[in-house]
């Protein structure tokens, strides 16, 4: 099992990244200001104006160590990645799969059943939580809805009627998701998912987990040689990373949503932490960006119990343990692909 998912964030503009010796060295102004050992992290992500020696890029590729590269504000833009491990012919299996419309829409169900369960966790434990606070009639009959929406999936024939059943379930988890923010209610309105840009303080701060969290996703698949542009819920896109993005939607609710509903709840971010562009877009500024991370990484080494293979697992190592299994049925070693159910 691979060790804690460590990534090192750089946020400072003008931030120069280089190795020396066995280390990553972060230097401002030509000022040293962290040193850590290359073999104590799994992944570095870049926001905005940061720079890398081509020393550093090549040690870091060698030893499957991901560096990402994000706007300032969030937007990725590119990753660095070593050579393809993995065994070809699980990727050449992968692929044919992908091309069998009965495989796409088994997994694709199984994906989009373990988010829609997980979607009901978020909304039930809002009831037993703050049940004094919430509209909770409004939220009971969203989740009995998206219960009915989940017993629907074994009736879908193919990936674009799954494609659908999931649309309809997150159109009634977000109808009620600004029920769930229970504190700043007047500083933190949540109307609509919407994205490309953010326009409001929620959904930025959805945008930019799920952007960390696609991260990790995506060195975890890469991690048991799966290539994850390669999808079986989302189409094939040029530059998209669809199997990654299958994957994530496990994840979505339990691990981004609520730590999202948590840090507002707890007033661990504020609104005069966020900016409102003349054309509407709302975005951090770097202190809240920070809170984030901080919150993130933390919410990270937390354990849950994975149902399936019976293990008490940091939350950090959730994606390793789902690439892993989609890799094992891949092979054929198992039956199906078993998602992630949040207990």
């Amino acid at each position: 099992m691979k060790k804690l998912l460590n990534t090192l964030y750089v946020r400072t503009q003008g931030a120069y990244l280089h190795k020396e010796g066995e280390t990553v060295v972060v230097e401002v102004e030509q000022k040293k200001i962290l040193q850590l050992p290359i073999h104590n992290i799994e992944g570095i992500v870049c926001f905005g104006n940061v720079l890398c020696s081509p020393f550093l890029l090549g040690f870091c590729a060698e030893h499957a160590i991901s560096i990402s590269f994000l706007s300032e504000h969030g937007r990725f833009l590119a990753a660095v990645r070593g050579p393809v491990s993995g065994n070809v012919l699980v990727r050449r299996q992968q692929y044919r799969m992908a091309d069998d419309d009965a495989v796409s829409r088994d997994i694709a169900a199984n994906i989009v059943t373990g988010k829609l369960v997980n979607s009901r966790v978020v909304l039930n434990r809002a009831m037993r939580d703050h049940g004094d606070k919430i509209d909770r009639e409004a939220v009971i009959v969203a989740s009995q809805a998206i219960g009915r929406i989940i017993d629907t999936i074994p009736y879908a024939q193919t990936v674009d009627a799954v494609r659908g059943i999931e649309g309809l379930a997150a159109a009634e988890y977000f109808a009620v998701f600004d029920h769930l923010i229970t504190s700043q209610k007047e500083d933190f309105v949540f109307s609509d998912r919407n994205r490309r840009p953010p326009m409001d303080a929620v959904n930025a701060l959805l945008s930019f987990v799920y952007t960390l969290l696609m991260h990790d996703v995506q060195s975890a698949l890469e991690a048991v040689g799966l290539d994850p542009y390669v999808g079986y819920l989302h189409r094939d896109r040029p530059g998209r990373q669809s199997l990654a993005l299958d994957i994530m939607e496990e994840f979505r609710p339990v691990i981004a949503d609520r730590l999202v509903l948590s840090m507002v709840n707890r007033k661990q971010v504020s609104r005069k932490g966020f900016v409102k562009a003349l054309h509407g877009a709302v975005t951090m500024d770097d202190e809240t960006r920070k809170t984030v991370l901080v919150e993130y990484q933390r919410r990270k080494q937390e354990t849950v119990m994975h149902p399936y293979i019976e293990e008490t697992v940091p939350i950090g190592l959730l994606f390793h343990v789902q690439a892993t299994l989609l890799s094992r049925y891949i092979r054929g070693d198992i039956d199906g692909y078993p998602p992630f159910f949040w207990r």
